[in-house]
């Protein structure tokens, strides 16, 4: 098994609707997540004029689509990126896709666009996603407590981060 990712292109706004909507992955999303057609088409055309700001990214397992993920420049002086948006289709699940495609967006960050800084939150009932961070080698950093209302309640968001010389020191 092969996962590779590639920006977005146009013609996968139909996929990436379809993934957002899927009832396995809608509840996980951030509710403010772009997940009509324009919005997302919105998006990938975005991250294709401002490459360096932004990024919509296809998680690919042997060339066949199999998920997303996304980043967005939060601070330019810092060099910091935050990453967002994960969403596997549950058919390829169980098979830590999106730990290598996690891996592999890190590592285009930090290597190719020069971010010292990667962060991310998760809504707090989301254990396969904290699971996932950690994994990937985030830290978790903290929770913000009841700050978000989600499926009829207010949930937490807990907090991750990465550095690139965590990355560095992986692979000493």
């Amino acid at each position: 098994m092969t996962v590779t990712i590639r920006r977005a292109r146009p013609e996968d706004v139909d996929f990436l609707v379809s993934l957002f909507a899927h009832e396995d992955v809608h509840p996980y999303l951030a509710a403010v997540r772009a997940s009509d057609h324009d919005g997302v088409l919105a998006e990938i055309v975005r991250s294709e004029v401002e490459p360096e700001e932004c990024g919509v990214f296809v998680v690919e397992v042997d060339g066949e689509r199999a998920g997303t993920m996304h980043f967005e420049r939060v601070n330019r002086r810092s060099r910091i990126a935050q990453l967002g948006g994960l969403a596997v289709h549950p058919d390829f699940r169980g098979r830590k896709v999106a730990d290598e495609a996690a891996q592999l967006l890190q590592q285009h960050l930090f290597r190719d666009l020069g971010f010292h800084r990667l962060q991310l939150e998760v809504y707090g009932f989301n254990e396969r996603a904290m699971r996932h961070a950690e994994r990937s080698g985030f830290v978790r950093e903290g929770v913000r407590r009841k700050a978000y209302w989600r499926n009829e309640e207010w949930v937490d968001g807990v907090l991750y981060g990465i550095v690139v010389e965590d990355l560095d020191a992986e692979e000493s």
